[in-house]
């Protein structure tokens, strides 16, 4: 499958190491962040702007959820 909107550099999230069963990846293009299920990528991919994906790491940060 062809990665959505030009993404480049998917990297596994950190804390889906270790065996974890919840294992998301993270990509990105210049003003987009793309975010997909490690074990199924041709299931889909979220594709939200920078701006958008910023805003929810800090909330996550912040353990606002």
């Amino acid at each position: 499958m062809e990665d959505p909107a030009g993404m480049t550099n998917w990297r596994k999230a950190t804390r889906s190491s270790n065996g974890s069963a919840n294992c998301v990846e993270v990509g990105s293009a210049p003003s987009l962040v793309g975010i997909r299920d490690t074990k199924n990528r041709a299931g889909g991919t979220l594709v939200v702007s920078r701006r958008a994906f910023g805003s929810f790491v800090t909330a996550v940060k912040a353990d606002r959820f």
